[in-house]
């Protein structure tokens, strides 16, 4: 695929993950800070989101498997994830994150446990659709292309 063929997707793909609210302004500021001198910036912050991202869901899930659950604890798990998905403009998760810490709150262990699937299910979407957004710009920076802007 030639170059321009190529950054024309890219454009079309973040475009849509913007319209269907996978990703909001944030993302877009992480864009700016891409440039010929770091130009895998996006990449690198994207792939440290999702490392994270494993091993918070994974400490969500343990903390709720336990006999007495720690709500305080839970809290702060969300908290985090909902402070690094909103470093990186995941809106949709952000969102679910909000939802899930209103139920630690209010202690609701039920709540709380269907709140892990829906971050989880949401996490898993943006993950995917992160995942090839990436392959686009490998694909664009392999062929001796630059990442295109998006217009404000």
């Amino acid at each position: 695929m030639e170059v321009d063929q190529l950054q024309r997707s890219f454009l079309e793909y973040t475009n849509s993950l913007f319209r269907e609210g996978f990703l909001d302004g944030q993302f877009g500021q992480l864009q700016l800070l891409q440039d010929e001198s770091n130009p895998e910036f996006v990449f690198e912050v994207v792939s440290l989101f999702f490392e994270d991202s494993e091993r918070i869901l994974n400490d969500l899930t343990l903390a709720l498997d336990q006999q007495n659950v720690d709500f305080k604890k839970i809290d702060a798990h969300v908290h985090q994830f909902k402070g690094s998905s909103s470093s990186i403009g995941a809106q949709r998760v952000r969102n679910a994150c909000i939802a899930f810490r209103n139920f630690c709150e209010g202690q609701n262990v039920e709540a709380c446990r269907r709140c892990l699937q829906q971050v989880k299910q949401e996490y898993l979407l943006v993950k995917t659709k992160l995942e090839a957004l990436l392959r686009l710009e490998q694909q664009i920076l392999a062929a001796g292309g630059v990442i295109p802007m998006l217009d404000s």
